[in-house]
């Protein structure tokens, strides 16, 4: 596999984690590149465009917290913040068969026994899970997003997705979906200030009852509530 050098920022970000996040850096340089999951031209700004980029979202996510990285592709942001954060228990769900081998090879490869893969769509899953947070980058409009990811929630959840400049525009065009599933929150963050530049932009949502999804499916719900405190928390 090729060897990135971690910039600078790298280790104040991950700290004793870094050697981690270099293997699986080099990973997604390799057979990441290869099996069309990264385009060759992102190999040099893997780290400040993907994987700090991806990092610095573990300030808003609760200690502890059970994780769902909706649409996970190469793992971003979900590997990323296992990576940083033992203490989480993430999901990365993901519907394409070549994605999840991908994702279970990293998933071995770093020995990250707190990390499951899932193949299957959010919506084909909801009704079995209420988790603390759900991740997403890069899958779709807020608009479309929110109908697939705010039936993972428990009440008061968040949905942390992470976007660019059009950010405050899908917000505000998806205001109706967000009200239809009672969301009592919603906003746009920028985190990862003095560390990444320019700063992350997240779309924020806190559910505030627990969303149906459009076809009423019920069930066992995995997960759990919040067993800790905010880790690192900024607005």
């Amino acid at each position: 596999m090729p060897s990135l050098p971690a910039p600078s920022a790298a280790r104040e970000i991950f700290g004793d984690a870094l050697p981690l996040a270099e293997r699986y850096t080099a990973f997604l340089a390799g057979p990441g590149v290869e099996r069309g999951l990264i385009g060759p031209r992102e190999v040099e700004r893997l780290w400040d465009r993907h994987v700090l980029n991806c990092a610095v979202l573990s300030e808003l996510i609760p200690d502890s917290a059970n994780v769902i990285d909706v649409g996970s592709g190469a793992g971003l942001p979900g590997i990323v913040l296992a990576i940083m954060r033992p203490d989480l228990s993430v999901t990365l769900l993901e519907p394409l068969l070549r994605r999840t081998v991908f994702l279970q090879e990293c998933v071995d490869l770093l020995s990250l026994s707190h990390v499951t893969v899932r193949r299957a769509r959010a919506e084909e899953v909801a009704g079995e899970y209420a988790v603390d947070v759900v991740t997403a980058r890069a899958v779709a409009p807020l608009e479309r997003l929110a109908g697939w990811a705010l039936p993972l929630l428990r009440p008061e959840g968040e949905l942390l997705a992470l976007k660019g400049e059009r950010a405050a525009a899908e917000l505000d065009e998806a205001r109706p979906v967000l009200e239809k599933f009672g969301v009592r929150v919603a906003e746009v963050l920028h985190v990862g200030h003095g560390k990444v530049e320019p700063p992350t932009t997240v779309v924020r949502a806190v559910a505030g009852r627990v969303p149906q999804s459009p076809k009423g499916r019920s069930g066992s719900r995995r997960g759990g509530r919040r067993r800790g405190g905010a880790h690192g928390r900024k607005r």
